[in-house]
């Protein structure tokens, strides 16, 4: 099969949207988004279905539980199924989380790992053989965190900065995890962004976060995008370029014409006319 070209604007593809989207594909979605591990060896009605959707629509696969800065094992046999799975639907990007998320079992959330040169080369030889097993590169998703690294040797932009080189991998920037983290960690989101690499940046996301409290949020997709976060997405496409991006939304889920509002929004920032690149970086 042959893959179909990523751009855009997308939504994740979630089982309770399916009737909905069956009736109709909004004009505004472009591509989806699935968590492999939720549909490898899924056969019946739902594998159906997404076949019918693979076949007519551009998709990503974004791992939940692959924990590459975990001390277990890399999951290989994960690895090897969902390069079998993606060869089947013809889908080219693989992301996944720069975190862990097992140790003995699952720990049903992202951990942050050590900001250190021993996690840098760590984390970069579970991505390289990652990549090897898929037959793809691969990008690392930016991680929300909510307690500073007992051990710290540098900051979380040059560690993310030294793992994608170490690596030779590619860049998910998730634009609310930088907007969440900037809040808790009281730096700027917007000078973040700016020191990120753009030839890495291949795909991003955009969700909504809960309000703990005045100087905590929490990552949570299951909110609206704030007006902050949209912000921080034009500015992000001004840096640089414009990206397929996708609307995260996890629980709470509204009905499809409800979410398709905010996947409008992120296609109509797409479409602003861009400001000259020498203007920009000197702003």
């Amino acid at each position: 099969m042959n893959p179909l070209r990523l751009a855009g604007a997308g939504l994740g593809f979630r089982r309770e949207l399916i009737p909905a989207l069956k009736s109709r594909v909004p004009d505004a979605i472009d591509f989806f988004e699935l968590a492999p591990e939720n549909w490898i060896d899924l056969g019946g009605a739902f594998g159906r279905d997404l076949r019918g959707f693979t076949e007519r629509y551009p998709f990503v696969c974004h791992g939940l539980s692959l924990s590459l800065g975990g001390p277990s094992p890399l999951d290989e046999m994960l690895l090897h199924k969902t390069r079998q799975f993606m060869d089947a639907h013809g889908i080219q990007l693989y992301t996944e989380h720069l975190s862990y998320c097992s140790d003995d079992g699952h720990l049903y959330d992202l951990l942050p790992i050590p900001f250190t040169e021993e996690a840098v080369k760590y984390v970069a030889a579970r991505i390289r053989r990652a990549q090897d097993i898929l037959e793809r590169r691969i990008a690392i998703e930016n991680a929300s965190y909510y307690t500073p690294s007992p051990v710290a040797e540098m900051d979380e932009i040059a560690f993310i900065r030294a793992v994608l080189d170490e690596a030779d991998c590619d860049l998910h920037l998730d634009v609310n995890n930088v907007y969440v983290n900037s809040v808790n960690h009281r730096y700027d989101p917007l000078e973040f962004i700016r020191a990120l690499p753009t030839e890495r940046i291949v795909y991003m996301h955009m969700a909504g976060h809960y309000n703990e409290a005045n100087d905590l949020l929490v990552d949570t997709h299951g909110a609206d995008v704030i007006d902050p976060v949209w912000a921080l997405l034009d500015a992000t496409y001004w840096l640089h370029g414009v990206t397929p991006t996708l609307l995260e939304r996890d629980f709470n889920i509204p009905p499809l014409a409800e979410l398709m509002r905010e996947v409008e929004h992120i296609a109509r920032i797409q479409a602003q006319p861009h400001r000259h690149e020498n203007a920009i970086r000197a702003s």
